[in-house]
């Protein structure tokens, strides 16, 4: 009786949720939902060769040296990298001495409050330290970026699909507003305060465009012309190792791995011939 009951309820379970997929695939069917601008108009990140792309690529030291360059001089304003510590620049090809030396850019704050002004201590970073925070609170961040809250950066690439190419796109993609938005979408108009950008969800952000001219970052003698499009691939690219800094290791684990199966698939197999060749199959 009891598996009766229970085999009845399953069955009507079963069925209400055939009834309601068969309902809701009709109702959207017979009206689909209205369009909206950010269906319409937002655009797939545009596509990059990266040299970390496919199996066997690997990581441009001197592009991640440039790209942490234009993020200390530009990102790091409004954007923390909390998961990062000093010492890892050394996957950058920087050496100790260097490393110390980019420390002494920053400050940490300590627990402690200076007797004379009452405000937060600091103390000079150690390689070990991680890059400090922006903003004390998210408070004080809204305060400082018209009530948005920079997001940290120190996993953005794999935070967002395709993320190498998605920062590259967003950083390369302000426009003016189309006309054919606002004729379609009367009340998409941007706001005040707000950039039109088609890489962002929504297609409107609070960050101005980081990027905005040629030469905004000075890059070393023999290095390639810091054009807009040349600083934002090389901060992508960053941005792509900070979240991601054991790429190259995993991919080189993953090539051993393929040929160690290959090798034990042929040995088994001759292992096999050899075992069972007198035998009848």
């Amino acid at each position: 009786m009891v598996r009766l009951i229970a085999a009845l309820v399953g069955i009507f379970f079963s069925g209400m949720l055939l009834y309601s997929f068969g309902s809701g695939a009709v109702a959207y069917i017979s009206e689909p939902p209205a369009p909206t601008a950010e269906h319409e108009f937002h655009l797939h990140p545009k596509e990059v060769e990266w040299s970390f792309n496919g199996p066997f690529g690997h990581y441009d030291r001197k592009q991640l040296q440039r790209g942490f360059q234009v993020f200390s001089e530009v990102c790091s304003a409004c954007h923390s990298l909390r998961l990062v510590a000093f010492r890892d620049l050394k996957d950058l090809g920087y050496n100790e001495a260097e490393i110390k030396a980019i420390a002494k850019n920053w400050k940490i704050k300590t627990p402690d409050v200076d007797p004379k002004t009452g405000e937060a201590s600091t103390r000079p970073p150690v390689p070990a330290d991680k890059f400090p925070l922006v903003f004390a609170n998210d408070v004080a961040a809204r305060a400082a970026n018209n009530n948005a809250v920079p997001p940290d950066l120190s996993l953005m690439a794999k935070a967002r699909h395709e993320g190498s190419d998605y920062i590259y796109s967003l950083i390369t993609g302000y426009q003016e507003q189309p006309a054919k938005l606002l004729k379609e979408f009367p009340d998409s108009k941007t706001p005040d305060g707000l950039h039109y950008n088609p890489y962002f969800a929504n297609l409107n952000l609070a960050m101005p465009p980081p990027l905005t001219a040629e030469g905004q970052v000075t890059y070393d003698k023999g290095q390639p012309k810091p054009t807009v499009d040349q600083m934002a691939q090389d901060v992508s690219a960053f941005l792509t190792w900070a979240a991601e800094p054991k790429m190259e290791a995993r991919k080189s684990a993953g090539i051993a791995v393929i040929f160690f199966l290959l090798v034990a698939t042929v040995l088994a197999y001759m292992s096999y011939q050899t075992i069972w060749a007198d035998k009848k199959h």
